[in-house]
């Protein structure tokens, strides 16, 4: 099974430097937050999915 991932916290005010670094503090949020997001809509076509439809 894959490890379910945590919702991502955003940065708070003063993590973010402001001096364009790669990957800035936003870019590796952004990316987690994707991540996430992502998982979450999977495991949530796979509970449909095994909900019978009764339609």
């Amino acid at each position: 099974m894959t490890e379910l991932l945590e919702k991502p916290e955003p940065p708070t005010e003063n993590e973010c430097c402001d001096s364009a670094c790669t990957p800035c503090v936003w870019d590796t949020y952004y990316a987690a937050r994707k991540a996430w997001r992502l998982q979450q809509a999977e495991l949530k076509e796979q509970q449909e999915k095994s909900i019978p439809n009764d339609k």
